[in-house]
This record gives C-alpha cells, sequence and structure tokens, in this order.
C-alpha cells in the first residue's frame, strides 16, 4: 500500500473524458495495482480510480511536474499531474484474511449452496467461494442450459455488490472451460440504483426471504 498527500490534478480517458483543476488529495496505490483518487470528503468513494490490473508509469516532465500515468488492458488511462508532494508513505499490509460474514449472510450462501433452484429452476451447485484472482464468488453454478452461473449473495443488495459481482463475472469469463457465464445478484433486500445498474450492467438479481429460507426443513422450499 502507497499513500500520497499532493498537490495534483488528474484526467482520465477511456469512455468518457474527465478532469479534475489541481488540489491537495490523497492517493491510492495498492497493491494489486488499483489506484484511487480522493478529496477530503465523499465519504469512502474516491473522485477517481482504475481498478486492477494495470500498470503505472512515473516520469518527470520539462516542468519539473511529476506525472503517473496508469493504463489498463482496455486502453483507458488515469495521469496524475503531482505538482507538489506532502506527504508520501508505503507499507506491506501482507495477505488479507477476507471478509467475514454476518451470521444472516453466511447461512444465506449454505442455504443457497443446499438448495441453488432457489435462485434459478435447474440451477446446480458447482462450488461454494469459488476462487478468481480477485476474490472468491459466493456461489459457482451450473444452469439447466449449461451455461456458468456466478451467484453472489448480500443481506442487503447496493452498487457495491453489483459492481463486485460484475468484476467477477468478467474474471470468470476470461476462462474457456466457463464462459458463457451469467450473474445473479441475490439479497433479502435489492435498492431500486442496484437494480437499475444490475439490470444495465447485463446480470440478474432476486430478492429472497430469509426466514421462509430457513423453513426449509419443514418441506417444501417456497419463495413467494
Amino acid at each position: 500500500m502507497r499513500l500520497l498527500i499532493a498537490r495534483c490534478s488528474v484526467t482520465y480517458a477511456g469512455r468518457l473524458t474527465a478532469t479534475l483543476p489541481p488540489a491537495v488529495r490523497l492517493v491510492m496505490v495498492k497493491a494489486d495495482g488499483c489506484v484511487a483518487v480522493h478529496a477530503d470528503g465523499g465519504a469512502y468513494k474516491p473522485l477517481n480510480w482504475m481498478n486492477a490490473p494495470n500498470t503505472l508509469t512515473e516520469e518527470h516532465g520539462d516542468d519539473d511536474v511529476l506525472r503517473w500515468r496508469v493504463e489498463n488492458p482496455q486502453g483507458e488511462t488515469l495521469e496524475i499531474a503531482i505538482e507538489e508532494i506532502r506527504y508520501d508513505w508505503s507499507e506491506p499490509l501482507g495477505e488479507d484474511p477476507g471478509l467475514s460474514k454476518d451470521g444472516v449472510e453466511a447461512h444465506l450462501q449454505e442455504l443457497l449452496a443446499d438448495h441453488p433452484d432457489a435462485v434459478e429452476d435447474g440451477l446446480e451447485l458447482v462450488r461454494r467461494e469459488y476462487p478468481t484472482d480477485i476474490g472468491p464468488v459466493d456461489l459457482l453454478c451450473r444452469a439447466s442450459d449449461g451455461a456458468a452461473v456466478a451467484v453472489e449473495i448480500k443481506r442487503r443488495g447496493e452498487l457495491p455488490a453489483v459492481e463486485q459481482l460484475a468484476r467477477y463475472v468478467e474474471r470468470l469469463e476470461r476462462d474457456p472451460l466457463l464462459r458463457p457465464v451469467r450473474g445473479v445478484l441475490v439479497a433479502q433486500r435489492i435498492k431500486p440504483q442496484a437494480r437499475t445498474l444490475a439490470e444495465d450492467r447485463g446480470l440478474a438479481w432476486i430478492e429472497v426471504d430469509y426466514d421462509l429460507l430457513r423453513g426449509i426443513d419443514s418441506g417444501e422450499l417456497r419463495l413467494f
């Protein structure tokens, strides 16, 4: 992890063009290549960012401005022009043990792993916590038509969950043994904005009733 507090301007070029004028900001560079530019506000969301995998190069121009150029395989670029460095700190954080899910979310995963057809008729489990290079997918399943289905399970479905699932699907699509891969977000409640974003990304979503799922041992499983 590297944290840089600096006066800088930022230019993104890719699906659109966006520019941040000079100001003092926090630039975060993670070991996996993710780069994020933060202001002193706006909660956790960065002003601009590039997800891994990326390449980052540094160069000094004739104007004595340090420039960081971040580029991903899709050709998107993020250029950070650093005029003044006020703080520069680096520290390896080591391997992260991963997120410990709360009881409800973990139990939902167990229930749906045992009964994936509650998500979609004919769905069969391949593996729980299927590994990718950016983290494990909650459930990897096969649909009745043979397609791979990545299922991400949350207690509440919000925008970050959609982005997370989209990244998993993109990674899984790189495996010729899995393609094509569909994604399904499963949660007790899914916010309208998350539903809209999921549909825009070509992902499905479903709300499940935890109490009904817990009654699975009593006999017939019903979602609605």
